[in-house]
């Protein structure tokens, strides 16, 4: 337990006794360090982004890995790209120790199954990327998907909450959040939890503003696959293009509900063909498609 920071015990002794508004501050300020250790991680976070974004846009999958809150929270994560994002939902893969139903319930020793972690790994492949996300840095079935994806030819990024850990020694690059110790002991659903989120959060989306999933703070390859998103298409297409909502809504029909054709129509594409084309030539950044048909 020395060895690992989110284990040591910290001065809170006689936490039970006392007022809840301390108990609260406690706890705040356990978050608030969780924070802090994300911002001394952004190089590495940035580092990370760069090479996932390549691989992504090259047409590889993105891969997270982990037990207990660990992969609830890359879970979390991954299950929000393709509405947010536009990625594909068969490009997204999940190594859970104990599967889909330890999402729910504990299965706490499924984490220690070195054997499913190496198994699981092997639907990695060349081209992928592999989050591995572990508090303690240890986990057995998370250490052996990462070293089993790694052998597969997958690009392994460990995220990790304390310092010197083994899934850090068989990464290819660490993301160190180091978090430090609990408020309560041991209990990884608290600051390290706050800080793994952070940085996942912090690490997809940068990866997705590099593949032009963003223009001027708003998300353009966003799926308008109900009434809310629908408005929200219309409204980040009317703001780009600087046109009323109608037109907006028509564009996107045209379009079939995706934003960027929809702008560049709105932007003076001759037709969806031709905002399509513009888009293909640009890689997809909607900017960069914008400057060009204002070119011509």
């Amino acid at each position: 337990m020395s060895e690992r920071q989110t284990e040591q015990h910290g001065s809170y002794h006689g936490i039970d006794t006392w007022p809840d508004h301390r108990i609260l501050d406690a706890l705040l300020s356990g978050q608030e360090r969780a924070i802090a250790a994300v911002r001394q991680a952004t190089p590495s976070i940035s580092q990370a982004a760069t090479v996932l974004a390549q691989r992504i846009a090259s047409g590889g999958r993105l891969v997270y890995a982990g037990a207990g809150t660990s992969i609830r929270v890359a879970v979390q994560d991954g299950s929000e790209l393709p509405a947010t994002f536009g990625m594909p939902e068969d490009r997204i893969l999940y190594l859970i120790a104990g599967g889909r139903a330890a999402m729910f319930d504990s299965l706490a020793d499924a984490e220690d199954d070195e054997s499913d972690g190496a198994a699981q790994a092997e639907a990695c492949r060349p081209g992928d990327t592999l989050i591995a996300v572990a508090a303690s840095g240890s986990t057995p079935f998370t250490v052996a998907a990462a070293r089993q994806a790694r052998e597969k030819g997958a690009f392994v990024i460990a995220l990790v909450n304390n310092p010197g850990s083994r899934l850090a020694a068989v990464a290819d690059l660490e993301i160190l959040v180091a978090s430090g110790p609990e408020v309560i002991a041991g209990s990884t659903r608290l600051a390290a939890g706050t800080a793994q989120k952070a940085a996942l959060n912090l690490l997809s989306t940068l990866t997705h503003i590099k593949l032009g999933a963003v223009h001027d703070g708003l998300m353009v390859n966003v799926e308008a696959g109900n009434a809310k998103l629908r408005r929200r298409a219309a409204g980040i297409v009317a703001a780009i293009a600087r046109v009323d909502e109608a037109s907006a809504h028509a564009a996107l029909d045209q379009a079939g509900g995706q934003v960027k054709p929809a702008v560049l129509l709105c932007a003076g594409a001759k037709d969806i063909a031709a905002a399509q084309r513009l888009l293909v030539d640009a890689n997809g950044n909607l900017r960069l498609a914008m400057s060009r048909l204002a070119d011509t």
